[in-house]
């Protein structure tokens, strides 16, 4: 079902709690433990304060990084072996998890080729990427976001998560067998397989300083 949402007129107030019915599914970024969660600015877009391409688009340092990012890995990646799968690819741990990756490595002898669909997935990622948090969750400050997606990503099969925060340069590397590892972006990040990224001589190269 389609909303249209109207600008508020001046000096009308949004009700203090907004009803799920009046939110369009544009601004459902994802689902955890059955609750949805919205995109990060959704309130705006009710207020009249921000259009949703204002907020589900990417800055230009995001998308710098996430070009990055995938530039790698398709320089080392082995299609054969190797799926990857990238723009908030979906993947549905179970009726009440739909979660959402930036970049995903899946081995396809997990997520077969004859399972691609116009659905999200239903198996884990060997390797999931995220860039910044784009969800907002009420209950939840963002690294308390970060670190609940995370384990529900690792108890669901994924081997490392990898977390890019653009506002303060950090990255955050989660595996199954020792979890969490926060390290300035100027490190060497590995991937997988020796293969590694650094974001911060990235940025140096091309004239970017941060």
């Amino acid at each position: 079902m389609v909303i249209t949402l109207e600008r508020p007129k001046r000096g009308k107030r949004l009700p203090s709690v907004i009803s799920p019915k009046n939110i369009p599914d544009s601004l459902i970024y994802e689902m955890m433990d059955g609750r949805t969660i919205y995109r990060k600015g959704y309130k705006q877009v009710l207020a009249g304060k921000k259009t949703l391409e204002e907020i589900m688009g990417a800055s230009s340092l995001q998308s710098l990084v996430a070009s990055y990012i995938a530039k790698v890995l398709f320089q080392f990646i082995n299609e054969d072996v190797y799926f990857v799968l990238i723009n908030e690819a979906g993947i549905n741990l179970d009726h009440k998890n739909n979660l959402a990756n930036d970049l995903a490595i899946y081995d396809k002898t997990v997520l077969k080729p004859s399972m691609i669909s116009t659905k999200y997935t239903d198996v884990p990622p060997k390797i999931a990427i995220e860039i910044d948090v784009k969800a907002e969750y009420e209950d939840l400050t963002e690294l308390g976001y970060i670190y609940k997606k995370t384990q529900k990503l690792l108890n669901f099969g994924v081997e490392k998560v990898i977390w890019i925060i653009t506002s303060v340069g950090k990255v955050t590397v989660s595996t199954q067998e020792k979890n969490w590892e926060t390290m300035d972006w100027s490190k060497d990040v590995e991937i997988m397989d020796g293969y590694s990224f650094n974001v911060a001589d990235y940025l140096k190269k091309q004239g970017i300083e941060y």
